[in-house]
């Protein structure tokens, strides 16, 4: 299997090549260039580990790579760094299913992807036999950065810098971000929100000269974020693993069509589950979940792409997101891969803040529903679902399980559900307990983690213990124009 880049699809590389890279240096995203068949033996699949599920997949997706390689690489990132064996276990509650994926060492559902990243990008450079040091260059809405990081800490030939929104995280994630140990972890916050520092981490990739100034010195660009298809492959296993254990549960027949339900911000969760249904499951509906930042939402109700809006602070704020940069591959797979035109947008949205995809390529956009829930839905379904099943989820599931409600009531989603749970609540103890109608005017964040670990009956995740505790080892707060020569810094250093 080849990539090809969403802006000349012409520019071919393999998976390893892909990995390295992370961006094409035209600026596009690298996309498949065709979809793998499975023989879906649900039989068979259902008693599937996790692990097995991802070799499985990922060894259609990443053919430059032998079996024994992509074993390896799953081998080493799913084992005890995650709290149950199950990996990614599917909870009934409330008669839908959760899909939880908060399992893993920073508890929110980067961590199965980026559980394996380095292991994937590792092996990558010994196919490539690429021997350059790579810098990691990510901005995170919350979650991708400690999980980034925690993955790639100590990583012998890698940094990683990570940029955040001061004020754009909860502060149990802003605590993760700058304890976070590792001789080449570098965490940044930035004075803007997570669009701004996005943005500014992809104009240094598409930066030529600063791209050849450090190729110089033996050093390249990669990239943690969903942007890099090696972070976007390895979540295209958890669909296929949640439809298995739908199966197991005997909550479906083999073959019978579901729905997924997707908290959505920079659209990659949402895209993999896309990237499943183009792979032969069987999947009717994608449900795409925006919050108050609701450009998706008002895309898939019009065609129009328009960020000239404001940017809401969320209580869930990994979603807290207007530019969505894996949008640009459901575009090209929508326009038939048409490069040009998709240029021609990405240059519109860029300047204009803004494009309209013509009526003749929405019926392609059929397989997504979008819906919405404010904030105080968003507290009141948190509050619901607790009454009713004794089962406290985060913000983020919060919003995702109300859109579920919505696209039920309104004839559009009319399968059996799985609501993507991305986030344990206790990285959002406030927002959670004030939609519990705690007050929590008063408390500190132990007070708060100790007040939800009484209310859920969940004990501490491993994340959690010692936190507040953990030694504060980042402290840099810049401006995003200061972006650019901080990464210099640290890339040539």
């Amino acid at each position: 299997m080849m990539y090809k880049s969403t802006r000349n699809n012409q520019y071919l590389v393999s998976a390893s090549e892909a990995i390295i890279k992370g961006l094409s240096e035209d600026g596009g995203l690298f996309v498949p260039t065709s979809f793998p068949t499975f023989n879906l033996d649900w039989d068979e699949l259902k008693d599937f580990t996790y692990q097995e599920m991802a070799t499985f997949i990922l060894r259609a997706f990443l053919d430059d790579f032998s079996a024994e390689e992509v074993r390896a690489c799953v081998e080493a990132a799913y084992n005890d760094k995650f709290d149950t064996p199950e990996i990614a276990p599917l909870v009934e509650a409330d008669g839908k299913y959760y899909l939880e994926l908060f399992h893993g060492s920073t508890i929110a559902f980067k961590d199965q992807a980026l559980s394996i990243l380095p292991y994937l990008m590792s092996t990558a450079n010994k196919i490539q036999a690429n021997d350059r040091e790579i810098v990691i260059l990510t901005a995170t809405s919350g979650d991708t950065g400690k999980a980034a990081m925690a993955g790639f800490a100590d990583v012998p030939g890698t940094k990683i810098i990570v940029f955040y929104p001061k004020g754009g995280v909860s502060s149990i994630q802003e605590q993760q971000m700058v304890s976070q140990t590792g001789d080449n972890t570098f965490v940044v916050a930035v004075n803007g929100n997570f669009d701004h520092a996005q943005s500014k981490v992809k104009e240094l990739f598409n930066d030529e000269a600063l791209r050849a100034e450090l190729a110089e010195q033996n050093v390249q660009f990669s990239s943690a974020n969903s942007m890099n298809i090696g972070r976007l492959v390895p979540q295209v296993v958890y669909y296929f693993y949640a439809y298995a254990q739908m199966v197991k549960k005997q909550a479906i027949v083999a073959g019978d069509a579901i729905d997924f339900c997707v908290p959505t911000g920079n659209f990659g969760n949402i895209l993999a589950a896309y990237y499943a249904k183009k792979s032969g499951l069987p999947i009717d509906k994608l449900i795409c979940a925006s919050n108050d930042n609701r450009v998706l939402y008002d895309f898939f109700h019009g065609g129009k792409y328009d960020i000239n809006r404001d940017f809401e602070l969320t209580i869930s704020p990994s979603m807290d997101i207007l530019i969505s940069s894996n949008f640009e591959r459901l575009v090209f797979h929508a326009i038939n891969e048409d490069d040009r035109l998709l240029t021609t947008y990405m240059e519109d949205l860029a300047d204009r803040k803004l494009y309209t995809i013509p009526e003749k390529f929405h019926p392609n956009f059929a397989d997504f529903v979008a819906e919405f829930a404010t904030q105080s839905e968003t507290k009141e379904e948190i509050k619901a679902i607790y009454e009713a099943a004794n089962y406290v989820i985060d913000p983020h599931t919060a919003v995702a399980s109300k859109a579920y409600r919505k696209a039920q009531q309104e004839g559009a989603s009319r399968q059996p559900v799985v609501i993507v749970s991305t986030a344990s609540p206790y990285k959002f103890p406030e927002a959670v307990l004030t939609a519990l109608d705690v007050d929590t005017t008063t408390m500190s964040d132990a007070d708060l983690l100790a007040k939800l670990k009484e209310l859920s009956g969940v004990p501490y995740p491993d994340a959690i213990e010692g936190l507040l505790e953990a030694e504060v080892r980042h402290h840099t707060v810049i401006d995003i124009e200061e972006m650019k020569e901080l990464v210099k810094k640290i890339s040539l250093s």
